[in-house]
Parts: C-alpha cells; sequence; structure tokens
C-alpha cells in the first residue's frame, strides 16, 4: 500500500546521499588517513545521526527549527564552527619524516569513538540535513501515513546513509588507494581541509526558505 511512496523517498535519498558533501569528505579524509576501521566508524556515525533527524522530523520540531530564525542559525553557525574548525585542523598538516616504512603507517591511531563522533557531529549539526528531512516528511511523505509506516522509512534512511557511507569507507581505506594519496602526504590533508573549510563557510552563508 505505501510501496509507492517508500520508493520515492528511497529515490530522492539515494539522490542526495550520493552528491558530495560534508559527510562524504570526512568519511574519505577518515578512511585514507586513519584506516578502514576509522572510515566504518565514521559511516555508523553518519547513519546514526540520521536517526535524530527522523525522530525530531516525526515530533515536529522541525517544523519548530525552519519557522525560527534564531533556531535555525544557531544550528547553522553550529555546523559551520565544527567543519571550519576540523578544516582548520587539516590545513596544518605537516610533511611526514622521511622513512621507509610505508607513509600511512605514520598516522596516529584512530579511535572508534572520535571516529564515530566526527561522522555524527558532521552530519547532526549540518543544516541542510534539517530541511532535507523536515521536507520529505511534510511534503514527500503523506501526513496521513500512520506513524509506525513514517518511523520505518527513518530506518530504512538511516541503514541505507550508514551502508553507502561504509562503502564509500572501504574504496578509500584499500591500500593500493590509501598508498595513492599517501604519496601526497600532508598535502592531502590540506585539501580535504580546505575542501572542509569551504563546507563550512557555505553553510554559514546558507539562508533559510
Amino acid at each position: 500500500m505505501y510501496w509507492t511512496e517508500f520508493l520515492t523517498v528511497a529515490l530522492i535519498h539515494l539522490l542526495a546521499v550520493a552528491s558530495p558533501g560534508p559527510d562524504f569528505a570526512v568519511v574519505v579524509r577518515e578512511s585514507v588517513t586513519h584506516g578502514r576501521r576509522a572510515g566504518t566508524w565514521t559511516a555508523c556515525g553518519v547513519g546514526t545521526a540520521i536517526f535524530l533527524h527522523v525522530g525530531y522530523s516525526l515530533l515536529g520540531i522541525g517544523l519548530i527549527v525552519s519557522q525560527s530564525i534564531v533556531l535555525f542559525n544557531i544550528l547553522k553557525w553550529a555546523a559551520a564552527a565544527y567543519l571550519l574548525y576540523i578544516g582548520y585542523k587539516a590545513l596544518r598538516a605537516k610533511p611526514a619524516a622521511a622513512t621507509t616504512d610505508a607513509p600511512v603507517a605514520q598516522h596516529v591511531e584512530r579511535t572508534p569513538k572520535a571516529a564515530f563522533v566526527a561522522g555524527f557531529m558532521t552530519n547532526g549539526l549540518n543544516p541542510k540535513a534539517t530541511l532535507f528531512f523536515l521536507s520529505l516528511f511534510t511534503v514527500v511523505i503523506n501526513p496521513h501515513t500512520p506513524l509506525l509506516v513514517q518511523a520505518g522509512y527513518g530506518v530504512y534512511l538511516a541503514v541505507a546513509t550508514g551502508a553507502w557511507f561504509c562503502l564509500v569507507a572501504m574504496l578509500f581505506s584499500q591500500a593500493r588507494v590509501r598508498a595513492g594519496f599517501a604519496r601526497m602526504g600532508h598535502w592531502f590533508d590540506r585539501a580535504m581541509g580546505a575542501v572542509l573549510v569551504a563546507l563550512g563557510v557555505k553553510i554559514a552563508l546558507t539562508e533559510m526558505h
């Protein structure tokens, strides 16, 4: 009965999650810099944050945020500040010391908690994600659709997002891929830092429509 609606939601979500953004940049950086485990934990953090968006969308809090310039701006500046912070840290990356070992092995071990938090914060604080889920649950999904069914959509969105970024983590954490990026060393970190800073600035300039 709700298959058509579900397929519409799934298609819109696929197009949204496949387009590069803060989530993609953070997962790629964690995967290349710290390896598959860190990248996977970051992907799990992004996927878990989806439950946050789904939760407040179902409760109607997203509508309140979208109507309040103050709340929207608080969320926007928090997201921008976080991305600018991690981007600035990456921009300060220094050249690794010369060694005969693989460059990838020089990076400090990333804890699962730190990687998870990086993914969760990046997605959870993104005001564009807030607007996306708000529009999804108010425009695309019929308000008369049972709450349990809508919650089911939410579970799918979270799992699908986590799975997608786990695939991204697997791709960018492969030894050959990491070795290729590692040859660029600190320049890769700086490039990703510039991307994160640019995304932070873009979010900071986001206007509420």
